[in-house]
């Protein structure tokens, strides 16, 4: 991939956790910028998810790969007083803490931007910073289940609710946040200053939900027409609304309409849709049946369990979706690679996840400037928290800058 990275000159502290906060930094990271993971003695409890090798947890893997770790005990004076030596250094800060939180630590906006005026403080909360519910305590499915999203679900499927698929809402809230740092930094380009971020994640589930505009306005949802077909060689979805879609069919395909004379709307709907129905599970190979809905230019999808995806699809082997990265056991596991592309500019996963203060050393040596002796002394008063010596720290890193 050619080009430089577009982010190589920023240096990121990343105080978050779980998804929302961790996903912004991989983003980051990707991007070029030094991003330091700051985790707390007891651990992101996204270690313990997902498959282990060499100790790192598959899903603590994907969402913080690429990024250095340094790990702080923040109930102690030594830890906060580390923070801000960190944050004079730092362009971009990431927390998800619960609002109040970084004001009880000592290191809120006010005290961090009056050591740094320049930084940038992304705050992620399922309420937002201030409000009637700022203090709740906010997981994607939460999120999910307030705007409506899991009840349409259960209403379309004609089913109990249940919990999402996966975690929209912490996802979209690290994208929304991602843009909103980007674009501040732009801002601080030509003003020298920094911003304090505010994401809900209940705004950003409203705002990326098309769904939910309908709603605003008390109007029929009238796009959904999107819908899963029985076929020749298992179900398919078809996407657009059902006039269309048999129009093509109709016109393109010649399918005869079956309607009877005078027939009322209700009627008509009816039997096309059977008509429709016997087509598509008419055919002798699965192949035929794809041919002919080209034919018609309707888009169609085969509904895929997630596993048969990855291991067949075209699309990834011919992107390089999913690489393979040290495993730090001897061996390699697979992320799925930067989906930022650029002509000439770099974006990529440099390594895999790092071990809980890995780099305690490294970045306090590079960042605050600390000598070796200083550094253990805050070790020796468990300040700093370390899984690896510090003589395995360099050598099994993959980080690169």
């Amino acid at each position: 991939m050619p080009g430089d990275a577009p982010l190589s000159d920023i240096r990121v502290l990343d105080l978050s956790r779980v998804l929302a906060g961790p996903f912004a930094g991989r983003m980051l990271s990707d991007l070029g910028a030094d991003v330091v993971k700051v985790e707390p003695p007891d651990r992101d409890v996204t270690r313990l998810w997902g498959k282990k090798i060499g100790s790192i947890s598959g899903y603590y893997n994907q969402q913080n790969a690429g990024k250095r770790n340094i790990s702080i005990d923040l109930a102690m004076p030594e830890g906060v007083a580390l923070i801000k030596d960190l944050v004079r250094q730092a362009d971009i800060l990431i927390e998800n803490f619960r609002p109040g939180v970084m004001t009880r630590l000592g290191v809120d906006w006010d005290v961090l931007s009056g050591e740094n005026p320049r930084l940038i403080m992304l705050s992620i909360s399922g309420f937002g910073q201030e409000g009637p519910e700022a203090g709740r305590a906010a997981y994607a499915p939460i999120i999910h289940a307030e705007t409506g999203a899991i009840y349409r679900q259960a209403e379309r499927a004609n089913c109990h609710p249940v919990e999402m698929c996966m975690s929209f809402a912490d996802t979209n809230a690290g994208l929304h946040g991602l843009v909103a740092t980007l674009s501040a930094l732009h801002l601080r380009s030509r003003t020298g200053v920094g911003q304090h971020i505010d994401i809900a994640m209940v705004d950003t589930m409203l705002a990326t939900d098309d769904h939910t505009h309908y709603h605003l306005e008390k109007s029929e949802v009238n796009n959904g027409a999107s819908e899963v077909w029985d076929a020749t060689g298992g179900p398919v979805i078809l996407a657009g609304d059902f006039r269309h879609i048999w129009k093509q069919i109709n016109t393109v395909l010649g399918i005869a309409d079956p309607t009877p004379p005078g027939a009322e709307l209700r009627e008509k709907i009816r039997c096309r849709r059977a008509a429709v129905g016997d087509f598509l599970v008419s055919f002798d190979s699965r192949e035929a049946l794809t041919r002919a809905l080209d034919k018609a230019r309707l888009a169609w999808g085969n509904v895929n369990s997630t596993a048969d995806y990855l291991a067949h699809s075209e699309t990834l082997q011919g992107r390089s979706s999913i690489i393979q990265v040290d495993d730090r056991h001897g061996s390699t596991r697979p992320l799925f690679q930067s989906p930022y592309r650029f002509s000439n500019a770099t974006s990529e996963v440099r390594a895999g996840a790092p071990f809980q203060g890995e780099h305690n050393r490294q970045v306090l040596r590079e960042w605050a400037n600390m000598d070796a002796r200083a550094i253990d002394e805050l070790a020796d008063r468990h300040v700093l928290v370390s899984e690896v010596s510090a003589a395995g720290s360099s050598a099994r890193s993959g980080w690169t800058r």
